[in-house]
């Protein structure tokens, strides 16, 4: 019976965290107040407002602000390179020009493909930082469950109306803070990063 319960509650999160991207702010832990059947869950703030959430949005954003430089720093220098090798195509011959105009091209190639790797690598990684607190968040939702006597919980952004005191979201984020804190060790890059195919 436990074993269902926990599957359920799986069933319901991985629905929850299945789309969406999250919020901010913290307000002061309330017990649900009502005894219900169903409770009540705001997925978004769950994440957003745990340590944990927290600091898997600031990685991310750090990560991919440092990218967005790079790139920026790239598509300069491949724009200077590409005026120069325009500036000396009247002075060069046309075979010369066209091997090195054809080596320009392979390089902004080779360049592009590793830039566009490493977004993917941060976008799986956040990916990942957020299906690692899912996993945690599990047991820690099932217990709510438990013990507010409840068997659902329920995204609160898909109800029409319900009463204030069933909502579990600011006792999840104590708990879920409790259990994860701000997660400390976050993903590499080589544990998102594809591996060679044999």
């Amino acid at each position: 019976m436990r074993g269902l319960m926990f599957s359920f509650v799986a069933l319901i999160l991985a629905a929850f965290f299945a789309t969406g991207t999250f919020a901010q702010e913290v307000p002061p832990v309330t017990a649900v107040s009502i005894q219900s059947p169903f409770l009540t869950l705001d997925r978004k703030r769950l994440f957003s407002e745990t340590l944990f959430g927290k600091a898997v949005e600031a990685r991310f954003k750090a990560d991919s602000d440092a990218l967005i430089a790079e790139n920026l720093l790239l598509e300069k220098a491949l724009e200077a390179e590409e005026r120069d090798l325009t500036d000396r195509r009247a002075k060069l011959p046309a075979v010369e020009f066209q091997v090195l105009a054809g080596a320009f091209d392979t390089k902004a190639e080779r360049i592009r493909a590793a830039q566009e790797a490493k977004s993917r690598a941060i976008s799986t990684r956040y990916e990942m930082e957020q299906k690692r607190f899912l996993e945690a968040a599990i047991p820690v939702l099932g217990e709510l469950m438990r013990d507010n006597g409840a068997a659902v919980i329920i995204d609160k952004n898909t109800i029409i109306l319900s009463l204030r005191g069933i909502d579990i979201t600011d006792q999840a984020i104590f708990r879920m803070n409790a259990a994860l804190g701000s997660g400390d060790v976050s993903l590499s890059p080589a544990e998102v990063e594809p591996k060679p195919q044999p």
